[in-house]
C-alpha cells in the first residue's frame, strides 16, 4: 500500500512537472532533459539494487548527460527556471520506474496500474474542489469542451497502455536493461513535435538529442555482448 502511494506521488509530480514544461517549450527539447532519467535509473540499478553494470555502459551514461546539458543550456537561455521542469520530471520519473519495479515483483500490472490511478484520483480530486477561487492559476478547474474531450481520452489511453506495458517490462527484465529503450522516444517526439506542433529543435539541441541517442544506442549494443559474457563467466568451471 505504501509503495502504491509513494509511486502516486512520483507518477504525478513528474508528471504535472512535464506538462507545465511542455506548455512553453518544444516538445522535443523537453522530452530530451527529461532522458537525464535512464541515466539515473542506470547508475541506480548499479549502485544500490546491485545489478549488472559495466563501466563502458557508465561511461555512456555520463557522455549522454552532456548531450542533456547541451538541450539543457538554449533552454534555459530562452525559457528560464522552467526548462528545470524537464530535469523535476526525470528524478520523479526514475524514482517511480524503481519503485514499480519493486511493486512488479509483488503485484500484476494491471492491479498495480490500477491502484496508482485510484490513488491519484483520490489525490487530485480535493485539490481541484477546493482550489476553485484559491489564487492559484494551476488549480482552478477548466472544463473541457468540444475536441479537447477526445484528447484527454487519447492522453488517458496511451498513459495508461504505455505504463502496464512498462510495468509488464520491469516485471520481466532488469531496469538497467530497459532505461536505454526510452531513447526510442527523442526521434518519435522530434518528428511528432514539428508535424503537430510546428516544434524544431535548434541546432544545440539537435546536437544535445544525437548525443543522447548515440550513447543510448551504444548502451543497447552493449546489451546482449554483457550478458554474453556473463553466461560464459558463470559457465565457466571453477579454477
Amino acid at each position: 500500500m505504501v509503495g502504491n502511494v509513494v509511486a502516486r506521488d512520483l507518477l504525478l509530480t513528474s508528471t504535472f512537472c512535464f506538462i507545465a514544461a511542455i506548455r512553453v517549450m518544444p516538445l522535443a527539447d523537453a522530452l530530451a532533459i527529461v532522458f537525464v532519467a535512464p541515466f539515473i535509473v542506470l547508475l541506480v540499478g548499479k549502485f544500490y539494487l546491485k545489478e549488472e553494470v559495466g563501466p563502458r555502459r557508465v561511461g555512456a551514461a555520463a557522455v549522454g548527460f552532456v548531450g542533456v546539458l547541451l538541450v539543457i543550456q538554449p533552454s534555459f537561455s530562452a525559457f528560464g527556471a522552467v526548462a528545470l521542469f524537464p530535469v523535476a520530471t526525470a528524478f520523479g520519473f526514475a524514482c517511480y520506474l524503481m519503485v514499480t519495479r519493486s511493486l512488479s515483483r509483488q503485484m500484476y500490472p494491471i492491479t498495480l496500474q490500477f491502484h496508482t490511478g485510484m490513488f491519484a484520483s483520490l489525490l487530485c480530486l480535493p485539490m481541484l474542489v477546493f482550489g476553485q477561487g484559491a489564487g492559484f492559476e494551476f488549480l482552478e478547474l477548466v472544463r473541457p469542451t468540444g475536441i479537447n474531450w477526445l484528447w484527454l481520452l487519447g492522453v488517458g489511453f496511451f498513459a495508461t497502455l504505455s505504463h502496464m506495458i512498462m510495468t509488464y517490462a520491469l516485471s520481466l527484465a532488469p531496469s538497467s536493461t530497459l532505461a536505454p529503450l526510452q531513447y526510442l522516444e527523442l526521434p518519435v517526439a522530434t518528428l511528432l513535435g514539428y508535424l503537430v506542433l510546428n516544434d524544431f529543435p535548434n541546432s544545440i539541441s539537435l546536437a544535445g538529442i544525437a548525443i543522447i541517442i548515440g550513447a543510448g544506442l551504444y548502451m543497447i549494443h552493449r546489451e546482449p555482448v554483457t550478458a554474453r559474457q556473463l553466461i560464459t563467466e558463470r559457465a565457466a568451471p571453477p579454477v
